[in-house]
């Protein structure tokens, strides 16, 4: 079997246990077809770059899947019809990376400063 990250991006007018429920869903197919879903990520509620559908802000969630070809066949099927999903991507990756700001932070040595965090500068 394959890896893949998959990430979509959900309507702004639903709420996050719909987002979840909608994930849920996306796990059954997957788990149908011979496949797991190692990780599911919720990334919360984003702004878009540029409006997709008239939506400004969407829903993110990534999936790190490892199945065969066929389950994300079925899993892009399903998504194309869903009307609460604005856009998705699949990948196939060698490796899942970490993507978790947490681990990133963890994987930093002591002292060293964190991406987007401020310098402390004392007067």
């Amino acid at each position: 079997m394959a890896l893949y990250e998959h990430l979509l991006i959900a309507r702004q007018d639903i709420s996050a246990q719909q987002v979840d429920a909608l994930a849920t869903h996306l796990k059954t197919i997957v788990e149908g077809e011979g496949g797991k879903i190692e990780k599911q990520e919720y990334w919360g509620l984003r702004g878009l770059a540029y409006r997709i559908a008239k939506n400004r802000k969407g829903h993110y969630v990534l999936l790190n899947i490892n199945a065969p070809s066929k389950a994300v066949i079925e899993l892009e099927r399903q998504l194309k019809i869903n009307e609460d999903v604005l856009r998705y991507l699949t990948v196939k990756v060698d490796q899942f990376d970490v993507s978790s700001s947490k681990a990133r932070r963890d994987d930093k040595p002591e002292g060293a400063k964190v991406e987007g965090e401020a310098e402390e500068i004392l007067v």
